[in-house]
């Protein structure tokens, strides 16, 4: 069978982003100093295919964030182009959501009213009743549905966020390492529970995460930043199925490699 060539979704091309450091007191060596201009993105250029799951990795405070956020239209740069669907970005979209590192849940409102906040453009009651349903049955929460964020442990405070985020049957999804402050169990659960997500849905993804595994495991491409300035040390296409042994093969090779660009022994 012929397999069919891959179309490009989003392409940044030469992106550059300098702020204005507020801060008086460096947190770490070589951080900029006060009321001085930073280069945090440098020079940035890649693409992303329709329908992947692309994970970017790197050091804390590299601007991992930064890059997603101006790619989703929230934030400037200074130079450089972001290309969706061959088309400028000039301002964020409808068809694009944003899952941040932060809880987003509404504390005021129950489960299924947070989901139902993302399927508001279904005029239809009885189908958007349905709608929610649906997708409240596909992340676990079922038997959850009346319960308010307080209520929920953090594993399905993520689920809602993610039921939430699928109901609006988004083009591209970003995701801010949304898993980052889950215990490792749940964390291993809503790995599978985006891989299934993925399988099921034709949208493209953007999940940045500190886990290297957890980007061997999810993504399609891995991309791999350096300390600020940010630039790209690596580039990966991953073509394995899942679930996917990080120990053998191939994949362990790419994960040395990985360890080694952003300066980590993978025995540790």
């Amino acid at each position: 069978m012929e397999q069919k060539e891959k179309m490009t979704k989003i392409l940044v091309k030469g992106l550059k982003k300098t702020f204005l450091e507020r801060r008086s007191r460096l947190r770490y060596p070589g951080q900029c100093h006060h009321r001085e201009t930073c280069l945090v993105l440098d020079n940035l250029t890649f693409s992303v295919d329709q329908g992947s799951f692309t994970c970017f990795v790197g050091p804390s405070g590299c601007g991992k964030s930064t890059l997603l956020r101006i790619i989703a239209g929230f934030e400037s740069k200074n130079e450089g182009t972001v290309l969706i669907d061959g088309k400028v970005l000039h301002a964020p979209s409808e068809k694009h959501v944003f899952v941040f590192q932060e809880d987003g849940l509404f504390p005021w409102l129950t489960a299924w009213q947070n989901v139902a906040i993302g399927a508001r453009r279904i005029t239809d009651p009885e189908k958007r009743t349905h709608e929610i349903e649906e997708h409240i049955e596909l992340v676990g929460l079922s038997g959850f549905e009346d319960h308010y964020p307080h209520e929920l442990s953090g594993g399905m405070k993520r689920r809602a966020e993610v039921a939430r985020a699928l109901i609006v049957e988004p083009d591209i999804l970003f995701m801010d390492e949304p898993f980052g402050a889950l215990d490792f169990v749940t964390r291993l659960q809503m790995r599978e529970e985006m891989v299934n997500v993925h399988t099921m849905y034709d949208m493209t993804i953007l999940f940045i995460t500190h886990d290297i595994d957890e980007a061997l495991q999810l993504g399609d491409q891995v991309i791999v930043l350096s300390d600020r300035p940010a630039r790209i040390n690596a580039d990966i296409k991953l073509d394995f199925p899942h679930p996917r042994d990080l120990t053998t093969g191939s994949i362990a090779e790419i994960r040395k490699e990985i360890y080694y660009q952003m300066g980590l022994h993978p025995a540790l």
